[in-house]
C-alpha cells in the first residue's frame, strides 16, 4: 500500500487518473478528490436503470439491453430494492505493478446504497462501469458530477507476469457504460 497521498498525486501527474483533483472536494457536494490512501472518484451523468418487468430475467450470458432504459442527468432516481449501470467521471489507467479495489462511499451506503466494482487489473484502462444496488424499501437519488466510490491502490513489490492488456481483456479501454460480454 502507499504510504500516502503522495503517491497518489505522482501517479496522477502520470496520467494515471483523468480528470485529477488534488484535494478532496468536499463543500456542499458528497466528496471526491484524493483521500488518506486512496481516490474518492465521481459518478457521470450517463445511467442504465432496470426496467423492472414482471417474469423478466437478466442473463450475464445472454444480455438483453433493453432491459435497461438510458437516462442522462444531474441526479438519478434508484426504485427500491433494484439498480442501476454506470460509469466513473474520471478514466484511468492502472501501472503494471498495481491493483486498485473499489469500496461504496458510506454516505449512500447509510442510504442503502451498495456499490460493486471489480478489481481495476494491472495495465487495465478505461471509466469504470459499475453497479449500484439500491437495498433499501425507499427510492434512492444519486448524484451525478459528485463522489460515488473510492478506489485504494495496492502496489506490488515487483511487476506482474502477465497484465490486464497483455491478456488483452475484454473490458479494455472501455468508454461508456459496458454492459456483460462474453
Amino acid at each position: 500500500m502507499p504510504k500516502n497521498d503522495r503517491w497518489i498525486k505522482k501517479m496522477a501527474h502520470k496520467g494515471m487518473i483523468e480528470p485529477f483533483h488534488e484535494e478532496q472536494v468536499r463543500k456542499g457536494v458528497i466528496s471526491y478528490g484524493v483521500s488518506s490512501y486512496g481516490y474518492d472518484l465521481r459518478l457521470h451523468d450517463e445511467f442504465k436503470l432496470l426496467r423492472q418487468e414482471k417474469g423478466s430475467v437478466l442473463d450475464p450470458k445472454n444480455f438483453n439491453e433493453e432491459s435497461f432504459e438510458d437516462v442522462k442527468g444531474t441526479t438519478c432516481e434508484v426504485p427500491a430494492n433494484s439498480f442501476v449501470i454506470c460509469r466513473s467521471l474520471e478514466y484511468f489507467r492502472i501501472p503494471r505493478d498495481v491493483l486498485v479495489v473499489c469500496f461504496g462511499k458510506s454516505t449512500y451506503a447509510r442510504s442503502g446504497i451498495i456499490v460493486n466494482v471489480t478489481p481495476l487489473e494491472p495495465e487495465w484502462e478505461g471509466f469504470i462501469t459499475m453497479s449500484v444496488s439500491n437495498t433499501s424499501p425507499c427510492t434512492v437519488r444519486l448524484y451525478a458530477n459528485e463522489g460515488i466510490a473510492q478506489i485504494v491502490f495496492l502496489q506490488a513489490s515487483e511487476l506482474c507476469k502477465i497484465s490486464y492488456a497483455d491478456k488483452k481483456g475484454k473490458y479494455q479501454a472501455q468508454k461508456g457504460i459496458v454492459l456483460p460480454k462474453i
